[in-house]
């Protein structure tokens, strides 16, 4: 029988948050997922505030099991390879989310889709989503081809759109706006037996600068590997070359701390590239229709926001995903709490992203002049989303421009 209660269209973090906590409600859910698990991801660290919805599907101590490095902090590194204090999450948040992981996300996303499975959601791997089901301008369904060729067609009140950043609603109805002040790309590979820092600090993200507001991550990972990627303005790193080899080898240059750490690692996986990463959909819901994670949005990962937005949104959508069905409300109105939540915390992080590439801003001027501000700042970096970060953006607003929020995103109907 191919009817269900609801149908999720990716089984990612965000689409494997969504179907365990329906599922976990009792709905009956299928998850469809183009590719193989496990696969390949870029976006490997969490921030504290993804304990919680990880803790709401039951993930916690499946995370504490795995051998995914302990992540307490954030480090910031100058051009001359100076390092700042670390931000260590414990002594802003007494609560054990503030040891946080750095995951592969090939064993990540196939843990939480092996969750969601095991809550009871039905999810079919190899298979994509080609089109969705309109029936008088609401989506009831979607049709599916098998990795054979075969065309399937399932049935659903709901579906949920978590494909990804290739969005399927995004890309059909080209409901993608990207964000014009955050064009960067980044040129990315991983590293085996690079320098690593000694203790707690071995498992900490490190932001190391470069000229022209560009950056480095710089994420260890299990079995000795390490995340290492630039992330720029396409003018400035293709200002003498297009080849990636000597853009990432030139760059690396540019900071000391991450030439120094690399030395004596051996590079083992080609560069990638990606570009025009921030983005938003022009909608969040349409009618029997609702998007959640990279296929609603995505913001420059400098702060490591992905994997949180992917499972808070998860978890949100599902909650209002039921909220629907127990309603008989399949509308796009329906979604108008969930999209005030997704966008207010989206805009909290995306004002200190811009903050972040403002020439005239530094943390620690803003801290020197207002240092009660500085929970509200932990706040926001750690993905405590749900407050008021008023007050902490009129003080940025002194030394750095602050964008206004963005005014798409809300459902169909609302807009």
């Amino acid at each position: 029988m191919n009817r269900y209660d609801a149908i999720v269209i990716g089984a990612g973090p965000s689409g494997s948050t969504a179907a365990a906590v329906l599922a976990s409600k009792g709905r009956r859910v299928l998850a469809i997922e183009r590719e193989k698990f496990p696969r390949y991801h870029v976006g490997e660290s969490l921030i504290p505030y993804t304990y919680f919805p990880l803790e709401r599907i039951g993930m916690i101590e499946r995370m504490k099991k795995s051998h995914f490095p302990s992540k307490y902090s954030v480090q910031f590194v100058g051009r001359s390879g100076n390092l700042s204090q670390p931000f260590y999450f414990f002594e802003h948040l007494k609560h054990e989310a503030a040891c946080t992981w750095q995951v592969l996300r090939s064993e990540f996303d196939q843990m939480l889709m092996d969750n969601a499975r095991e809550k009871g959601a039905e999810v079919l791997e190899e298979t994509k989503v080609t089109e969705t089901i309109d029936e008088d301008g609401t989506v009831s369904g979607v049709r599916a081809k098998t990795k054979d060729g075969g065309t399937l067609e399932f049935r659903a009140p709901i579906t949920i759109d978590a494909s990804g950043r290739d969005s399927l609603s995004m890309l059909r109805n080209n409901w993608r706006v990207r964000d014009d002040q955050l064009k960067k790309i980044s040129i990315w590979t991983y590293y085996k037996g690079a320098l690593r820092d000694p203790g707690r600090d071995e498992g900490a993200t490190t932001i190391a600068s470069i000229p022209e507001r560009g950056w480095f991550w710089y994420i260890p990972l299990p079995d000795d590997m390490v995340s290492v990627g630039v992330v720029a303005e396409s003018d400035y790193l293709y200002r003498d070359t297009r080849d990636l080899e000597e853009i990432f080898l030139r760059e690396v240059t540019n900071n000391r701390w991450i030439e120094k750490h690399l030395a004596i690692g051996r590079r083992t996986e080609p560069l990638r590239v990606t570009g025009e990463f921030s983005y938003r959909s022009r909608y969040t819901a349409a009618d029997g229709l609702v998007l959640t994670g990279d296929a609603f949005g995505f913001l420059d990962p400098v702060f490591s926001s992905g994997l949180f937005f992917a499972l808070r949104g998860g978890e949100l959508v599902a909650d209002a995903v039921d909220a629907a069905l127990t309603a008989g409300d399949y509308s796009a109105g329906r979604f108008n709490n969930y999209a005030d939540e997704m966008c207010s915390g989206m805009e909290a992080m995306r004002r200190l992203v811009y903050a972040f590439y403002d020439h005239g801003f530094s943390f620690a001027d803003l801290m020197k002049e207002h240092p009660d501000l500085s929970p509200d700042l932990t706040d926001c970096l750690i993905g405590n989303l749900s407050r008021d970060f008023e007050p902490l953006f009129k003080a940025v607003s002194k030394f750095a421009a602050v964008p206004d929020p963005l005014s798409h995103g809300r459902p169909l109907s609302a807009a």
